[in-house]
């Protein structure tokens, strides 16, 4: 008798799969059975109930059933395709039913056999005959064959496709493999959280979530709110939230650095501030600074939207660590933002002690060389680069305090080789900085930042291990920025407002999609070719530039810095001035083909306009064809200027699976829950997390692993990542 497939059995062994399928599964995720197991039916259908084929109608979803009356393959004329049709009577009246292109089925049906059907009705004309109902491509099952019983008669599971095999094969495939898995398999919750939550058992779960016999609840299994589904998402979140307990767990208890302060260091950050910081601000600082106190790495994130004023609290921060005789790093995405970042820091440190050095992938020769001496040496108290700052030849001196700046950018491993940049550090002090105390041992701490403002239940999953600090609160002086939707009918329009507001002394930005034409998106604006566009015919008389990611380093600062003066009239620009670019004065911002950006894409480029005291605005242009979900997003950016309600929406509409890349994030993959619809349920899951995990406190190591088995199975290797953030 050949052995049941147990979970963790390869998926290539499951009859119907073989080593070609299982290579188109392994692309979508699906490597186990364990892993088909959890590919749950995105809808249920109820096929319970069959109608008299005189009662139906065009439009409705219906099960029918009757006697084949005729059946044969018919060939198109026109499209060259061979379709099987036939027609059902249940004495009530007769239906139609055809599959495009699908004469092999013809096989599968005679004249007077009993065939059940379930699809859409449709009204299907004919040249000078009567008009009929028909269904296109329906489910079917023929009466008597097991094979087919899978498909009627029941709440049937539909599901995506996966690789080449269809719906509705995916379905046969899953009905045989539950058939078959063994009567136990491996609990992976412990069995006191089975208990208290009231979750049913593993099996039945797997049973219920994709073929239901004791759950009918159409709507709530559509809803994934079974308590079939519970139990599987359940499962899902708490190993996830375990996993970021358990790190965040261990990144407390391994040694730090307690930063002190005194009010001497206070009286030095108030000399460098230029402006009083807000209340949002102060506490936020206050925050931060609270943990750089205490003896453990600090791993904190700070969120606020675009222009809350985040970077001067980081660097605030970063001082307190470069008065105790440490060096800061600040890592950022992108070289235009590392260097907006690396010009604002020096001009604010003007005067002072304290160097800052920049490092990006396009510095070489002796100015890299400079400033990976100062580096070493420790006479560079703040880096600020690009991956730059994480390459071999960058040797720290003391690194005690680091930020990475729009964190979601970064790959897990990227983070983490900055951070082991402190072990690298040499013990001895040539800094020149006096430091109150010395602990040469322990981690950096860790601030990481955001601009994207992140709804609770993303945050929840994507920095679980963090302590977060909040920025609700604009510097005053800010005006929310006026946004408009248009088309390219009012275009001119358009540009006669651009004009008007340059002559009464604002700035301008054009952002496009692209850097030059592309044969694949035709339909999209080039930067290049609008630019000189707009320099000979609609802007003759005023001052443009153009930027983009191929600008070289040198030409990109000194177009920046023609623009912050003043010389520059209109930047025609790619997405590279998202982030980071701080221009006061400027005033309009135009984006062409809005649509194809995401929400959190067209908030962080209109954080750009509406920095100084001119009332500002921002223009979406946009196809005159939008699809629904275009429009709607477009939509939230009229209604407002709030980052965490754009987020949210952006997260309803997106999804979670590619709001950030999470798979640059270092998160244990998902495979039933959403985020976004199952909110409550992380929350109930976090909390059940921290409950058990407090009680495992002086428990064996053995024990904790045994309780814990399938939370680490889960992780596979990723919670030693714990110091990452």
């Amino acid at each position: 008798m050949k052995k049941p497939p147990g979970l963790d059995t390869p998926v290539q062994y499951v009859k119907g799969v073989g080593p070609r399928r299982a290579q188109e599964f392994a692309e979508a995720g699906v490597h186990t059975v364990e892993d088909l197991l959890c590919r749950l039916p995105f809808r249920y259908e109820d096929r319970t109930h069959f109608r008299p084929l005189a009662s139906v109608r065009p439009g409705e979803a219906v099960t029918v059933a009757g006697e084949v009356v005729e059946c044969g393959v018919r060939r198109t004329r026109l499209r060259r395709m061979e379709n099987c049709e036939l027609v059902l009577d249940d004495g009530t009246a007769t239906l139609g039913a055809i599959w495009f292109n699908q004469p092999f089925l013809r096989k599968l049906f005679k004249r007077g056999q009993r065939v059940i059907l379930y699809g859409v009705v449709k009204l299907r004309a004919f040249r000078g005959r009567p008009s009929v109902l028909q269904m296109e491509g329906p489910d079917f099952e023929i009466a008597g064959d097991e094979r087919d019983a899978v498909h009627m008669g029941a709440i049937v599971p539909v599901y995506e496709r996966l690789g080449s095999v269809s719906p509705k094969a995916v379905r046969v495939l899953m009905h045989g493999l539950l058939e078959k898995i063994p009567p136990e398999i491996p609990e992976v919750l412990p069995p006191s959280i089975v208990r208290e939550a009231g979750l049913m058992p593993r099996r039945e779960a797997f049973h219920e979530a994709h073929f239901p016999k004791s759950f009918r609840d159409l709507a709530a299994l559509n809803d994934f709110a079974s308590p079939a589904h519970r139990r599987l998402i359940f499962e899902d979140l708490f190993a996830l939230q375990c996993g970021l307990l358990l790190r965040k767990g261990k990144a407390e208890e391994s040694p730090g650095i307690a930063f002190k302060t005194s009010d001497e260091i206070r009286e030095i950050l108030k000399k460098i501030l230029p402006f009083h910081l807000t209340g949002a601000q102060r506490r936020a600082l206050k925050e931060i600074v609270d943990d750089m106190t205490v003896p453990r790495p600090m791993h904190r994130l700070l969120q606020g939207d675009v222009g809350c004023g985040k970077t001067i609290v980081a660097l605030l921060a970063m001082l307190i660590a470069v008065e105790n005789g440490r060096q800061a790093a600040f890592m950022v995405p992108t070289e235009i933002l590392a260097e907006q970042h690396y010009f604002n820091i020096r001009e604010l440190l003007k005067g002072t002690r304290y160097r800052a050095v920049l490092l990006t992938g396009p510095r070489k020769g002796k100015a890299k060389k400079t400033a990976l001496q100062a580096i070493a040496a420790g006479d560079a108290h703040i880096v600020l680069g690009t991956h730059a700052v994480i390459e071999k030849q960058v040797q720290f001196h003391r690194l005690g305090f680091v930020v990475i700046d729009e964190q979601h950018r970064f790959g897990v491993l990227q983070r983490a080789r900055l951070i082991e940049k402190s072990r690298l550090s040499d013990s001895s002090d040539k800094s020149g900085i006096s430091s109150a105390s010395r602990q040469d041992e322990g981690l950096p701490d860790v601030l990481v930042m955001t601009a994207t403002p992140i709804p609770r239940s993303l945050a929840l999953t994507l920095y679980g291990d963090l302590n977060v600090s909040v920025i609700d609160e604009m510097p005053p002086g800010r005006t929310p920025v006026v946004t408009r939707i248009t088309d390219e009918a009012k275009r001119g329009q358009v540009y006669s407002f651009i004009r008007r507001e340059v002559e009464e002394g604002g700035q301008a930005y054009v952002v496009y999609p692209l850097i030059e034409d592309s044969p694949k998106k035709t339909d999209l604006k080039a930067a290049v070719k609008m630019f000189e566009h707009l320099q000979k015919d609609v802007f003759p008389d005023l001052s443009i530039a153009l930027l983009h990611g191929r600008v070289k380093s040198e030409e990109k600062d000194a177009i920046m810095q023609r623009f912050k003066e003043g010389g520059v009239h209109v930047l025609v620009s790619t997405t590279v001035i998202e982030v980071g670019v701080d221009v006061a004065n400027a005033s309009i911002m135009l984006i062409e083909n809005a649509e194809r950006f995401g929400l959190a894409q067209l908030h962080q480029l209109r954080g750009r306009v509406g920095r100084g005291r001119r009332k500002s605005y921002c223009i979406l242009l946009a196809s005159a064809r939008l699809t629904e979900e275009a429009r709607m997003r477009l939509g939230v950016m009229e209604e407002t200027n709030d980052g965490f309600k754009i987020s949210e929406k952006d997260l309803e509409i997106r999804g979670p699976g590619d709001f950030f890349g999470t798979a640059q994030s270092g998160m244990m993959p998902l495979r039933v829950a959403n985020i976004l619809r199952d909110r409550k349920l992380m929350e109930e899951a976090r909390r059940t997390a921290a409950s058990f995990l407090a009680s495992l406190e002086g428990r064996s190591e053995s024990e904790r692993r045994a309780a814990l088995f399938g939370v680490l199975e889960r992780w596979k290797g990723q919670l030693e990542l714990v110091t990452v953030g």
